[in-house]
């Protein structure tokens, strides 16, 4: 199929202001078939339709919310295990635009994973979500982890390695169109604390992604944590002079980089959270697709303070928050 005529500059503009307002209209996608290694269904039949469900995303929830898993003792050894489902969910964006998401348990982005290095982790992966999906880990582990074999619909299969090394991870959909698998909302973070800890810290995360809501290649809308302009609305609550812990991923697709920006201060940086001690202290980073690390700060004045990417056609598309540093008492 030809690809679509691209817009002249001042059309796509207006589309985009068009769409911050929330009076443009949606978009949906396809993706591919294939195979894996897999255990016995779980669901009753090979052909069921992948069924959608609309879901409310709770971006103030998902700053703070680790998954652990749950340990079980197998043969002397611990293990963490974690249950994911893939799905499809009804987002919806703002007033009027929403799309059909691909996901993880209902959630875009995905759990965040955690766990400590050196621990052996079991993740049940089901595929409930109509296309060939899968997990592919970023970090060490053998090929059969690897999660690039596809998983068909109304199959489950398991990933199981030592989590390792330690620093901030991300998982993602493997298969191709890997772009369009992401960009539909098939990612989250995989944390692997190092074994000795770090110190208390209020922690919270932030994943910054893009939505390609007409399926032009180009993201119209993107968002801190699943729901544009959410924290520009919702500002995050930190405590004045309380350290805080940032685990920040960029998995925004079509955009080559995107920069994080706080205003009135400046953070520490531990590269891709793979270092007990930091590299460099700025208050803007710029990073890849799929690049994250680990940022700390915390504000000495209380008040209201904007962070952002600095392109500004990614900040006033959705990509804008406030933190509001609450005084101590």
């Amino acid at each position: 199929m030809a690809n679509p005529p691209k817009p002249e500059k001042s059309e796509f503009w207006n589309r985009r202001q068009f769409l911050k307002l929330g009076i443009a209209g949606t978009g949906v996608t396809l993706a591919g078939i294939t195979t894996q290694y897999i255990l016995p269904s779980l669901s009753s039949s090979l052909n069921a339709q992948a069924a959608i469900n609309a879901i409310e995303l709770d971006p103030m929830n998902a700053l703070r919310d680790f998954d652990y898993g749950i340990i079980k003792e197998e043969n002397g050894r611990k293990i963490r295990e974690f249950q994911i489902k893939a799905i499809n969910s009804k987002l919806q964006l703002n007033q009027a635009v929403s799309l059909i998401s691909w996901n993880y348990n209902g959630r875009v982005p995905g759990p965040t994973l955690r766990a400590t290095a050196g621990e052996r982790v079991r993740i049940i992966f089901d595929n409930e979500g109509g296309h060939a999906h899968s997990m592919h880990f970023h970090g060490i582990h053998p090929a059969e982890a690897d999660g690039v074999r596809p998983v068909r619909h109304g199959k489950t299969t398991v990933y199981e390695f030592d989590a390792q090394p330690f620093g901030v991870h991300l998982y993602h959909c493997h298969i191709a169109p890997v772009t369009r698998h992401i960009s539909k909302g098939l990612y989250g973070m995989f944390i692997i604390d190092p074994p000795e800890g770090r110190p208390p810290a209020d922690e919270i995360v932030l994943v910054m992604g893009g939505y390609d809501t007409n399926n032009d290649g180009k993201n119209e809308l993107y968002a801190f944590n699943g729901l544009p302009n959410y924290y520009k609305t919702h500002p995050i609550p930190i405590q004045q002079n309380q350290l805080v812990r940032l685990y920040i991923l960029n998995i925004i697709e079509f955009d080559p980089a995107a920069t994080f920006h706080i205003h009135a201060n400046f953070f520490q940086v531990y590269p891709t959270g793979m270092t007990v001690k930091p590299w460099q202290e700025t208050d803007v980073i710029t990073m890849g697709t799929s690049e994250r690390h680990i940022l700390e700060f915390s504000y000495p004045f209380p008040g209201k303070y904007m962070f952002h990417p600095h392109q500004d056609a990614i900040a006033e598309s959705g990509c804008m928050g406030f933190f509001e540093v609450l005084p101590q008492t």
